[in-house]
């Protein structure tokens, strides 16, 4: 099996531009397994007659999100399902984070995922999320943190959400390759930051944030629960080629968590603004703009949420709200919906894993439809597409949509 995408000179030879719709509608998480030895998954629990009726309709498989047996974070995950080699590729989270929040990136650039934590009168990490404060309590202490300076670089310091924000370093020789100051435990103090090269940029790097977390305890010195930092997911510009380009869509995309609205907008993707983020309200969003473009990356996350809290039956109920949702979407006649996960969340587990994804590809004009008749892991193993990389599923929905020429001569 190939887990490699096709080369990009080959794939901009094989592009052909048409009229046609592609929608990749993602629940974040989707795979699960049964809660005991034998019994359904959470998918398959779900009560999803329109998922149902698109699986009677359509062509069922499975993905390998990286590859067998590694369980994906997400980033790497999402690039995989966009048809990016997410090995060849591999963006920090600092930099999703940034761009979940519009903050720019450019080459040199140094950016961290931040953590608001709770400290005690010795510096020790007490709680490593400050209590899990609310992005309301958090945004002030966010403005005390933008007003920091460094000498030579310019310091920005944004909001992400709840207890997270981000901090950008922009300026001459700078390095990402610094090591995390989160312990990932209570009970002692936080690293601090160091450099994972031997290099002037990182020694210097490292220097001016153990500086910046200096100023930043004292200004938040007199916050009950968040009085201190902890910095993780060190990175700068990946530099990804356009998806845009690379595939020749125009491309949208509706999510909610910034994570996912980063690693669309770092791959090109305008992100559209949300007004309402229930399952109708992700599909209302693309309707509104369903003439201005031609492909939509939509996300739903509360499946991969409840999968980590463990919760079987949220997660069924959360596949249902998408199910019962679905014909608000399908009313705008696409023309390919590809359904999956980024990556399995069994709520057996409560964490990522590495098992196949269930896979939906809808295509009424061009589709060969299996014997499969419903949505679940047991159908889709069974299916026609087989099990296949994550990276194949861009090139089989253009194909499907009409937008890939013949091969060779």
């Amino acid at each position: 099996m190939v887990y490699t995408p096709l080369p990009d000179e080959v794939l901009k030879e094989l592009l052909q531009p048409n009229h046609t719709k592609i929608v990749l509608l993602v629940l974040d998480g989707l795979g699960g397994m049964p809660m005991g030895p034998v019994g359904p998954t959470e998918l398959e629990y779900a009560h999803t007659v329109n998922l149902d009726t698109l699986a009677a309709d359509g062509t069922l498989g499975m993905h390998i999100p990286l590859a067998p047996g590694v369980a994906p974070g997400s980033g790497p995950a999402h690039l995989a399902l966009f048809g990016y080699d997410p090995f060849k590729y591999n963006i920090g989270r600092g930099a999703l984070a940034a761009a979940g929040v519009g903050l720019d990136l450019q080459p040199g650039d140094v950016v961290a995922r931040g953590n608001f934590a709770t400290l005690d009168d010795q510096g020790r990490v007490v709680d490593r999320r400050a209590g899990r404060i609310s992005t309301e309590e958090a945004a002030p202490l966010v403005e005390r943190l933008a007003e920091i300076q460094l000498p030579d670089v310019q310091v920005d310091v944004r909001p992400v959400k709840d207890y997270r924000f981000v901090i950008r370093l922009r300026g001459e020789g700078l390095s990402y390759h610094l090591k995390d100051t989160d312990p990932q435990r209570v009970g002692i103090p936080p690293f601090p930051v160091e450099p994972l090269e031997d290099s002037p940029e990182a020694r210097r790097t490292a220097e001016l944030l153990n500086r910046w977390i200096q100023e930043a305890r004292r200004v938040l010195a007199d916050h009950p629960r968040a009085n201190g930092v902890l910095l993780r997911g060190f990175a700068t510009d990946p530099q990804l080629p356009s998806f845009n380009e690379r595939y020749g869509l125009r491309a949208a995309a509706i999510a909610e968590y910034p994570m996912y609205r980063g690693v669309a907008r770092l791959v090109g993707m305008d992100v559209l603004d949300l007004e309402d983020t229930t399952p109708e309200g992700l599909f209302r969003t693309a309707a509104r703009y369903w003439r201005e473009y031609n492909f939509f990356f939509i996300h739903f996350k509360e499946t991969d949420s409840r999968g980590e809290d463990g919760d079987f039956f949220a997660k069924a109920r959360a596949i249902e709200k998408v199910d019962r949702a679905l014909p608000i979407l399908m009313d705008l006649k696409p023309d390919v919906v590809v359904v999956t996960g980024d990556h399995s969340t069994p709520a057996k587990w409560r964490s990522h894993s590495w098992h196949p994804v269930p896979l939906l590809l809808w295509a009424p004009a061009s589709a060969r439809t299996d014997d499969q008749y419903r949505f679940g892991e047991t159908a889709c193993t069974h299916g026609g597409l087989g099990i296949i990389p994550a990276v194949h599923i861009m090139p089989l929905a253009l194909a499907h949509a009409g937008r890939l020429k013949k091969y060779g001569a």
